[in-house]
């Protein structure tokens, strides 16, 4: 019983050296890319930092008034590892200020509305979190519960932002549930003078 043993063991064995001299003789895999969609998105976003551009209302449902025959003017003012802030002038406005940073889940949206002295707005600091990746120029941010305390009525908001191709950045918000709309849209291949600072920075 001992030689059949044998030959069952010696084949084993020869097996396992075929497989092995097959996967050392392979050629290697191919490095696989680890960067998703929203690592090559903020990429293109603090791309941009340091310039300003002009823009346009593409949408506006209902009907918006209070930009109509306004400059408008957004500046990647300032960018760091983890947060890109982003100016935008509404005429000789400097209120608004919207702020994009990464945590540990993925990307996040905050308003921050100022007055002329600095201080805070009373509805300030809305916004919300990415769900998903995304992709390389869109990403959207669902509102959270701090919005839908500040502007009940923005609870099922989705702002987003798209940086394409070199060539635009935009800013849209869609009311879910709703008709409500808003699209502006900057010329990248255009940049204008930085604007001031906007207030309270």
């Amino acid at each position: 019983m001992k030689l059949p043993e044998m030959g069952l063991k010696s084949t084993s064995l020869t097996i396992l050296l075929i497989a092995v001299l097959i996967v050392a003789c392979a050629p290697p895999a191919p490095a696989r890319n680890l960067a998703t969609a929203q690592d090559r998105f903020w990429r293109s976003l603090r791309g941009i930092c340091d310039r300003a551009f002009a823009g346009r209302i593409v949408e506006t449902i209902p009907p918006d008034t209070s930009f109509a025959s306004k400059s408008l003017v957004m500046h990647v003012r300032s960018c760091s590892d983890r947060e890109v802030r982003i100016p935008f002038h509404v005429g000789e406005n400097r209120s608004r200020t919207w702020i994009v940073t990464q945590t540990p889940s993925g990307l996040r949206l905050k308003h921050d509305h100022r007055h002329a002295d600095g201080s805070e707005d009373r509805i300030t600091q809305y916004g919300g979190d990415t769900r998903n990746t995304g992709t390389d120029a869109s990403q959207e941010f669902y509102a959270d519960s701090l919005t839908a305390a500040l502007i009940p009525a923005a609870a099922t908001n989705i702002w987003t932002i798209e940086v394409r191709d070199g060539k635009t950045f935009a800013y849209a918000l869609r009311r879910e549930g709703t008709e409500r709309r808003f699209r502006v849209q900057f010329d990248l291949a255009r940049p204008v003078t930085a604007p001031p600072a906007p207030w309270g920075h």
